[in-house]
């Protein structure tokens, strides 16, 4: 009877080493990897087949023919960078790209390339957007809350080099407010300061009821401008031509 239980016990260990062996072996073959133009991308077979009668489809399922390396892997002459964002969709169903992304054209071809209809929308619709958005002026307002006439306007055609150069405005006024944020507020296209006071020397930025000095209009100034030629932009004229120079115009248009 020990015998036989133990024969028995036996029988079971292989069984499941049997099963355990076919399941590694199952899921060993269901990884592919790919050599796309130079750049080796490991995934499921299940990932690349996802979209019936696409390009990686075909080749998986041996509908198309595709050449190997020397490592005997599959060997796709494409944008091997560009194919993360590829196998990224596949991977998730949807566009995700990184902020900043400025490649959508070579993008949507490679979605073409790849027969890919959905990916190919998505890029091109996300590529119109942002042709539209650069198409439109922005602007940032820097003013007095008591008088609006007091100021400086930035004008641009690109929203994230206006959000720059808001942020960059609020950081310096928050590291000088020292605790006391109630001194300015800032929606999405204006940042008013509480007190603003003329000197001989120009307008200063005054902050605190004790006239704390932060900055003069001429300061910010120069600097959006530094910024703005660091980015690539150029300025485009001081929309105030009146006052004489960029130095005490209320106004600056940037452009790329």
């Amino acid at each position: 009877e020990r015998k036989s239980n133990r024969r028995a016990k036996e029988s079971e260990e292989s069984h499941s080493n049997f099963e355990g062996s076919e399941q590694d072996k199952d899921y060993k073959t269901s990884l592919i990897t790919l050599n796309v133009g130079g750049y080796l991308y490991i995934t499921q077979k299940q990932t690349l087949t996802k979209y019936p009668d696409s390009f990686l489809e075909g080749i998986i399922n041996g509908k198309i023919m595709c050449p190997f390396d020397a490592d005997g892997h599959y060997f796709i002459d494409r944008d091997g960078l560009l194919f993360r964002h590829i196998l990224n969709f596949l991977r998730n169903g949807e566009l995700l790209l990184p902020e900043g992304f400025r490649e959508n054209q070579l993008l949507a071809h490679e979605a073409d390339f790849f027969q890919l209809k959905v990916l190919s929308d998505a890029v091109k619709s996300r590529w119109e957007k942002e042709q539209l958005a650069s198409r439109e002026t922005t602007f940032l307002e820097i003013t007095d809350s008591h008088d609006r006439s007091q100021g400086l306007r930035i004008f641009c055609n690109a929203p994230d080099f206006i959000a720059k150069i808001k942020s960059r405005i609020v950081l310096v006024s928050k590291s000088r407010l020292d605790g006391f944020p109630e001194e300015f507020s800032v929606s999405s296209n204006i940042i008013q300061f509480k007190y603003f006071i003329k000197s001989e020397n120009g307008t200063r930025l005054v902050l605190k009821e004790d006239n704390t000095f932060v900055c003069t209009l001429e300061t910010l100034k120069f600097e959006a401008i530094m910024m703005a030629l660091k980015c690539g932009f150029r300025l485009l004229t001081s929309l105030d031509c009146s006052k004489g120079s960029i130095v005490h115009s209320d106004a600056l248009h940037f452009i790329k």
